[in-house]
């Protein structure tokens, strides 16, 4: 029975069992023929490439090298990949706490809302294991372990970018954090590739040895995972050490939110999902189709508007607007402010750090910006209450203005954070772990 339960027979019967599951509760939004071609693939490289792997002459060599080839892709792309999240950890924990919400309504699991007070550790965590198993492939140290650890990692990416292009619930993966954004289905065909790479390095493992002597490959993996915990631990405390948003250092806000010429905008069809009462099945339909009549079989259950087609050079900020606390915009008057001014981001005041230490700190460097004549106000998407409650227990004396949460969010990844703008451009930006001292802008920075 053993024997059995190892030979390439019981792995073909187990492969096309799980193939044909596969295929048959996959939901409607993913085309047969498609996952069919996907799903056929695998099972080739599941049950023929081993012939060619313990074949003789060119064959084998060929395969050897194509074993190293992706080898090489799929170790590189993982520490790529690793390093760009890791490079913002704050950021893609957003990612995944908004992955864990969806889970959370959808599924109406509480767990799920447990996951998502502790996205930035398990952030930090999958960054550096990316890294990490990256760089034990490229060494080829413990393959075994390896392999199986980078397949379980991407079944779980694949299902996850599946899942949010199916049913369009997270539009932007973050699995290159704001580098590379790609769609819900860029996403979910990245995964496949790289789930087919590594099928062809579980096949091929044999032809995966360690590049360099025991010690030397244990040194290079001891500084892989110094790297790989470090890294995003020290982003996590400062701030991303390159900055990809559209409010860096250098960049100008006001240019940023300007339409291109040959901006597009997006074309957005409003359908409906209407439920079948006989079957409970909820289908989408469009303007021309919905079944408002037949209310023997149907009954609305929501509105969808799809995007049937994408804004083409939409601006980089779409969604940046101030108001004072009165309800009245100041977005312009910020943003055309000539001299120096200061921007403190406090996007949720129930979560601002309040180290009183900090808020003196602050309070001081207010009085003397205000007193050399330059403006400071605080951003927050806090409501006026907690506003209040605030400015009496720290005695602040700043004005506050009103931006949405997601906005103070991008704008810097430290709450409080601060931001040195001149009409319209990012001068500088500071984490509150390295608030700085007024002489020491001003001197640096204002000239």
């Amino acid at each position: 029975m053993k024997k059995f339960l190892s030979s390439k027979l019981f792995q073909l019967i187990w492969s096309g069992c799980l193939a044909l599951l596969i295929y048959f509760i996959c939901p409607p939004c993913f085309e047969k023929p498609t996952l069919l071609k996907i799903l056929v693939t695998l099972l080739v490289i599941l049950n023929v490439f081993p012939f060619l792997m313990n074949g003789k002459g060119m064959i084998k060599t060929s395969f050897f090298w194509f074993t190293q080839a992706v080898r090489v892709f799929v170790g590189g792309l993982f520490i790529f990949s690793g390093a760009i999240k890791a490079n913002d950890p704050v950021g893609f924990s957003y990612k995944l706490k908004e992955y864990f919400e969806v889970f959370q309504n959808d599924t109406g699991m509480a767990f799920f809302e447990s996951f998502a007070h502790i996205a930035l550790p398990l952030a930090i965590i999958i960054c550096a294991s990316e890294i990490i198993l990256g760089v034990m492939l490229l060494l080829g140290a413990k393959t075994n372990l390896t392999l199986s650890l980078l397949f379980a990692q991407i079944a779980f990416f694949t299902f996850l970018t599946f899942y949010s292009a199916c049913y369009n619930k997270v539009t932007h993966c973050g699995c290159f954090g704001d580098f590379w954004k790609l769609k819900p289905w860029e996403s979910f065909w990245k995964d496949v590739i790289l789930m087919i790479s590594i099928t062809v390095l579980y096949v091929g493992k044999k032809n995966i040895n360690e590049v360099f002597a025991p010690m030397l490959s244990s040194a290079f993996l001891t500084v892989g995972i110094l790297f790989s915990i470090g890294f995003p631990v020290y982003a996590y405390r400062n701030l991303p050490p390159k900055d990809f948003r559209p409010y860096a250092v250098g960049m100008n806000i006001k240019d940023n939110m300007k339409f291109p010429e040959t901006y597009l905008p997006a074309v957005i069809e409003t359908g409906f999902i209407y439920e079948n009462i006989k079957t409970g099945v909820k289908e989408h339909f469009n303007l021309q189709t919905y079944p408002w009549q037949d209310t023997l079989n149907w009954r609305w259950f929501a509105t969808d508007n799809v995007v049937v087609k994408d804004a083409i050079d939409e601006p980089k900020i779409t969604d940046f607007t101030v108001n004072n606390l009165d309800g009245v915009a100041i977005t312009d008057s910020l943003l055309n402010e000539k001299n120096y001014s200061f921007w403190l981001v406090m996007n949720e005041l129930a979560y601002t750090s309040d180290d009183e230490t900090l808020i003196s700190q602050i309070n001081d460097f207010y009085k003397l910006a205000t007193d050399a004549k330059y403006n400071f106000i605080a951003l927050s998407a806090s409501g006026a209450k907690e506003i209040d409650n605030f400015k009496h227990k720290y005695n602040a004396l700043f004005d506050f203005a009103s931006v949405d949460n997601t906005v103070l969010k991008t704008m810097i990844r430290s709450n409080p954070g601060l931001m040195l703008i001149k009409d319209g451009t990012v001068i500088a930006k500071w984490h509150y772990n390295n608030f700085p001292g007024f002489s020491d802008v001003r001197s640096k920075y204002m000239k």
